[in-house]
């Protein structure tokens, strides 16, 4: 779907885009690792936020994770003039142990723990579901200010603003499939 398609009337809300594809994220379980993403790849999609900024009189200001998936993005931007805010809050899900390893290499038994306490338990080791949504939820709370924000986005963190309040007591079959990498995601105040 195109991002003119998913945008909604008016300019306020959460504009956020899901970051490019990672290189080296095929299979394993990426979370907090620091993957890099191809520089052309980056480049496309901070044209693609520019223009929808152009077409929707949004400010030239883009909030990013430091992780290289999204700041790369960020960075492209600030090369052309606009203010990129890092803020670790927006990081993706800490998978403790897990990240960066493959899936496959999960023991089955981990994940099944995982799945029945999906919102408390923390998988690897990490954080939880419920961490996350607070931190996301405190970065929200904290950046709003009613006017547009424009995000570079993780999956998870997508996800969990797009929920809302609806996220606790989700069961992992029922949590939303990941945005497409590069994907806008328009959500109204």
């Amino acid at each position: 779907m195109a991002p003119a398609e998913l945008v909604a009337a008016g300019s306020a809300g959460l504009w956020l885009w899901r970051h490019p594809k990672p290189v080296g994220a095929a299979g394993r379980c990426t979370g907090q690792t620091d993957l890099p993403v191809d520089r052309r790849r980056a480049k496309r999609l901070a044209h693609r936020v520019r223009q929808v900024a152009r077409r929707h009189g949004l400010p030239a200001e883009v909030w990013t994770s430091p992780l290289q998936r999204c700041a790369a993005v960020g960075r492209w931007l600030a090369r052309w003039g606009w203010c990129h805010r890092v803020d670790a809050r927006l990081l993706e899900l800490d998978f403790g142990a897990w990240d960066g390893r493959r899936w496959a290499d999960i023991p089955w038994a981990e994940v099944q723990a995982w799945e029945a306490d999906f919102c408390a338990h923390r998988p690897g080791g990490g954080e939880s579901l419920a961490s996350l949504a607070s931190r996301v939820m405190a970065w929200r709370a904290d950046s709003a200010a009613g006017r547009p924000q424009l995000v570079v986005a993780h999956a998870g963190v997508v996800n969990l603003l797009r929920l809302g309040a609806a996220w606790p007591g989700l069961s992992a079959a029922n949590w939303p499939r990941p945005p497409g990498y590069g994907v806008l995601t328009r959500l109204p105040d």
